[in-house]
């Protein structure tokens, strides 16, 4: 029996005899009466194990450091007047494995980047197993959403000839030393992907709805806490919809995400908004509760160069239509102007990627961003260009290799209506569930600048 369902049942189990495995959280010894917690990993909840002298295998068992793995045979008690509503009565302890002297997490607070350095070990913590079975949660959730709605899920591939958004920040992928890339393996330059959306848009063209959930790279040379050279995006592309249909999508499922786990995961929940973001639970309650709001690019221009007329100070206050708008800016509009997740929409061209429809203005494209409070931007989006002239016009205007792109641009040519998509980036949503403050801390094992540990 695991603790987890110990934890389910043990009403049931009264005074009847368990067996269980599990590693030792602590192990406070006393004169007559000795604890163990434990915990096998099933649950954020910690079992305590109680024994005495009299106890089989007391010999060995008093050896037991923290971390050690032990079995454990004894009667469920209950005791409603203390903190735990039960406990372990241990009628025999076996010591299965012993940890050593100086195991690296002994019951002491250790900060984020010590643990960063000890990734194979942190999970064990109750911070990272309520992170990490959250994320888990959010993930089952966001695939359990698109199969209800009938989307087909698209592994795209992890090594492609571009980079997506033209921004050129891509691993090369190669064999040999020379860059010499016609002899290479694939006879041309190859890259590891920055995106799965060009690939989604052919497949929506097939199935109508489909998505991918997979992992994606980034050569980007930035040491924040919201960046990562590797991480997980989820990118839907969906056929025969506009820019009003994908917004609906990218609400949807954000509640829906937020509904289960709180259906599922209190626990990890109510740890998280304890021990890393004091009001985490009322700022997930505001979100599927709420009625996003949507503003345009220019009433958001509108609205942050009033408030710098106000005497508002943000870092950068040289407000103009064309800018791209930074974290302060759109934490501004969401929390400040409409404190409400917002939708921003139609964002100058110039700033935006070469796929994003054009609108008749021909200075806006038909772009989103969800604008969430605490954290900005969460998820990216646009209706996609179909017009083949205006997108080789476009690719031409950004200097992009249409060759390279030669099978994404002929979608144009054999019947594409129109289609719209967006990307969310998982470990930003997993930041924003938990409350973590940095990516490092959501990646089980992350991948920065000058950081390749594990």
């Amino acid at each position: 029996m695991d603790v987890k369902k110990i934890f389910e049942v043990y009403k049931e189990y009264e005074k009847k005899e368990i067996k269980l495995l599990g590693r030792v959280r602590s192990h406070r010894q006393g004169k007559v009466v000795s604890f163990i917690v434990l915990n096998d990993g099933t649950t954020l909840k910690d079992l305590q194990i109680v024994y005495k002298a009299d106890v089989k295998g007391f010999d060995k068992i008093q050896s037991a450091r923290v971390s050690s793995i032990i079995e454990v045979t004894g009667m469920v008690v209950l005791t409603p007047d203390k903190l735990q509503p039960f406990e372990v009565q241990a009628t025999e302890l076996v010591l299965l494995d012993q940890s050593i002297e100086d195991y690296p997490l002994q019951k002491k607070e250790h900060s984020p980047e010590f643990l960063r350095e000890i990734s194979h070990l942190r999970a064990r913590t109750k911070t990272f197993q309520s992170i990490f079975r959250l994320r888990s949660a959010a993930a089952f959730a966001i695939h359990e959403f698109f199969q209800k709605n009938n989307y087909v899920y698209l592994t795209s591939p992890i090594i492609t000839e571009n980079d997506a958004e033209g921004a050129g920040e891509s691993f090369i992928v190669t064999t040999r030393a020379d860059n010499n890339y016609e002899e290479d393996f694939f006879g041309k330059k190859a890259n590891l992907s920055v995106s799965g959306q060009l690939h989604a848009e052919s497949f929506a063209q097939a199935f109508q709805s489909t998505y991918t959930f997979g992992p994606t790279f980034r050569a980007e040379n930035s040491n924040t806490s919201r960046h990562a050279a590797e991480f997980w995006m989820i990118e839907p592309e969906i056929a025969f919809i506009d820019l009003t249909g994908n917004i609906k999508v990218i609400e949807d499922m954000l509640k829906y995400v937020i509904n289960y786990i709180f259906e599922n995961n209190m626990d990890e929940l109510n740890f998280c908004d304890e021990n890393l973001e004091n009001g985490l639970i009322k700022k997930l309650e505001n979100i599927k509760n709420s009625n996003f709001v949507k503003n345009t690019y220019s009433e958001a221009i509108e609205v942050l160069s009033q408030a710098v007329k106000n005497g508002h100070k943000f870092e950068e206050n040289d407000i103009k239509f064309g800018m791209d708008l930074g974290s302060e800016h759109e934490k501004y509009i969401c929390e400040v102007v409409n404190k409400c997740p917002t939708f921003l929409i139609n964002y100058p061209k110039e700033i935006k990627a070469f796929y994003m429809k054009q609108n008749d203005d021909g200075k806006t494209v038909a772009a989103v961003d969800l604008l969430v409070p605490g954290i900005g931007e969460l998820v990216g989006g646009s209706q996609r260009e179909d017009n083949y002239d205006l997108l080789m016009k476009r690719c031409k205007e950004m200097n992009i290799n249409t060759e390279e792109l030669k099978w994404y641009l002929d979608l144009r040519k054999f019947g594409y209506f129109k289609s719209a998509g967006f990307g969310l980036g998982f470990e930003r949503l997993v930041m924003y569930i938990t409350g973590a403050s940095n990516i490092r801390d959501v990646l089980p094992f992350p991948r920065t600048p000058k950081n390749l540990l594990f």
